[in-house]
């Protein structure tokens, strides 16, 4: 077949198959090309779409990038049931088989390595949320009739009740923001129990994620799939220990922040 090579990942040989319903990027099936110990998955991709000059403007239209990523997502997910894979990059192209060889060949050391590393393991996120606090004096709907004027914010009547509102709406933020630390703190330390490696990575933009509340805790988990499901246990017995706080895991994922490569 003709056309480039769109590696996503490199694995050792593993015998349970795909499945032959998978498709990736540009609807085409992924297969495997070997070389000494190690296996590269791959997928032939259109040049129209994927050589240098196309390529750089596709990656420019986000609808265009979002489709490709999620195809590449599909088949490391896949590749996550049945191995430890070693992701690479997305849009990693070469222009044949010859071309993904000699990559391999160049980094087979450091290759074999990582995978070594990440053999049996997988990837767990954990993200903390603090939710803003209520303004100071605000009303909740209770079912107490009785308490629905009552509980409005009182009017400042002057400049020096106003400072005084303002400054204890401000030690409530801080008190909260305070909290939701400390349990951020323990939670990563108990969760590093179970696991080989950590990586602390920087909170979410909450403008551009989308997603109501503070981020305090944006973390990964190398962890043993023998381990996974006490370390999945420990995460949902924590989801109502603090209030106005959410706790969120994602995975199993490939270790795409412990493979050391950029993915």
């Amino acid at each position: 077949m003709s056309g480039l090579r769109y590696v996503y990942a490199v694995c050792r040989p593993f015998g349970t198959p795909l499945s032959a319903q998978l498709t990736g990027v540009a609807g085409v099936p992924p297969k495997q090309l070997t070389h000494h110990g190690l296996v590269a998955v791959v997928g032939h991709v259109p040049e129209e779409d994927f050589a240098e000059k196309p390529l750089r403007a596709h990656l420019e239209d986000l609808d265009w990038l979002g489709a490709t990523a999620r195809a590449h997502q599909n088949v490391i997910d896949a590749l996550t049931v049945v191995t430890s894979p070693l992701p690479l990059r997305l849009a990693t192209v070469f222009l044949d088989d010859s071309g993904v060889r000699t990559m391999m060949e160049q980094r087979e050391d450091a290759f074999l390595r990582t995978l070594d590393r990440l053999d049996g393991r997988v990837e767990w996120g954990v993200k903390v949320y603090a939710e803003s606090p209520e303004p100071s004096g605000s009303t909740e709907s209770s079912g107490n009739s009785e308490a629905g004027p009552a509980a409005s914010p009182a009017k400042p009547v002057s400049g020096r009740d106003y400072l005084r509102q303002r400054r204890g709406q401000h030690r409530a933020h801080e008190e909260k923001w305070e909290q939701a630390e400390q349990f951020s703190r323990r939670l990563h330390e108990t969760l590093s129990g179970y696991a080989e490696e950590t990586r602390i990575h920087a909170p979410q933009n909450a403008a551009l994620s989308d997603v109501p509340g503070r981020n305090v805790l944006n973390a990964a988990y190398l962890v043993p799939r023998s381990e996974s499901e006490a370390f999945v246990e420990l995460v949902d017995r924590t989801k109502d220990d603090s209030p106005g706080l959410r706790v969120e895991l994602t995975g199993p994922w490939a270790a795409y922040s412990f493979s050391g490569e950029d993915s």
